[in-house]
């Protein structure tokens, strides 16, 4: 249990030894953090967060800065015994000192932390649906015969580097490299002359398995890397979507996934969204943008 405490909080940068404080802080706001999912961020980012005077977490904020001009913020937490303190706003400061001043940051906000973000400087760019499926009603239409969905072999890392960078609109080689080692399934889909055009991993998770980042040429392309990532799969399903897409969304739905909220996307130091081909079908998670 938190003892509430006014002074004597601590802002540190958090390593593996912080992971269960971490789990437990995430819990306590309704959060499902486990510990790949933590480890995967810290190996690909940053962490800071509060210790009271007893060296309990009670605050957390994590960056991920990308390859040349992107960074994105996310897991910012509070505990509930210590809101109204700023701390919130001192550990996305935090993190945004963590980068270049003009880089560009994403982040995807709660309802309760959009006020916050937009007095730091941060205006709304976009949002992303998240969507929930407890069944999942497997797709019978046959892939058409142009593509093919094999393993992603360590020799279509670059590829897949390439078609993220397309779609996210930044190089996330080193995050992709760390998630490629958590994911279950790792795919790729080819063409008909045996090119890459698209990729998808799964990551299970506590409550859900999440089906994400998803890159694809079109969306029947990404529902039929959606369906190898579910087949067999006993559990419920997690995808957030940041296209607007109908058609997508409709087969989303057929399949048995309902919309269950529809946060918005918010950066800062630019005035809009990264440069994207439309090809990113489904964000890793909200932490990595």
């Amino acid at each position: 249990m938190f003892k509430n405490t006014i002074n004597n909080l601590k802002l540190d940068i958090l390593g593996e030894c912080d992971i269960d404080s971490l789990i437990t802080l995430s819990e306590s706001v309704g959060w499902d953090y486990d510990r790949d999912e933590i480890a995967t961020v810290m190996k690909s980012g940053k962490i800071v967060g509060h210790r009271n005077k007893y060296g309990q977490l009670v605050s957390s904020a994590a960056i991920i800065h990308y390859d040349t001009k992107l960074a994105s913020i996310g897991m910012v937490i509070v505990h509930k015994d210590y809101r109204g303190q700023g701390l919130g706003k001192q550990t996305t400061q935090a993190c945004l000192n963590l980068v270049p001043e003009q880089t560009a940051i994403l982040l995807i906000a709660t309802t309760d932390g959009k006020p916050l973000y937009e007095k730091m400087g941060f205006i709304e760019v976009g949002s992303v649906t998240k969507f929930i499926c407890t069944h999942y009603y497997v797709s019978d239409e046959p892939i058409d015969e142009r593509y093919q969905i094999v393993q992603l072999e360590n020799s279509d890392f670059e590829d897949v580097v390439k078609l993220d960078s397309e779609a996210f609109g930044d190089s996330r080689r080193g995050f992709l490299l760390n998630r490629m080692k958590q994911s279950k399934k790792s795919l790729v889909i080819k063409d008909g002359v045996g090119k890459i055009v698209g990729y998808a991993f799964s990551v299970i998770g506590p409550v859900n398995m999440i089906l994400g980042p998803i890159v694809a040429p079109n969306y029947k392309a990404a529902t039929y890397l959606i369906n190898q990532l579910a087949l067999n799969h006993i559990g419920s399903l997690r995808i957030d979507i940041p296209l607007m897409d109908e058609k997508f969304m409709k087969w989303l739905e057929n399949r048995g996934f309902e919309k269950v909220s529809q946060p918005p996307i918010m950066i800062k130091n630019s005035n809009s969204m990264p440069t994207r081909n439309n090809h990113l079908f489904g964000i890793a998670a909200q932490v990595f943008g």
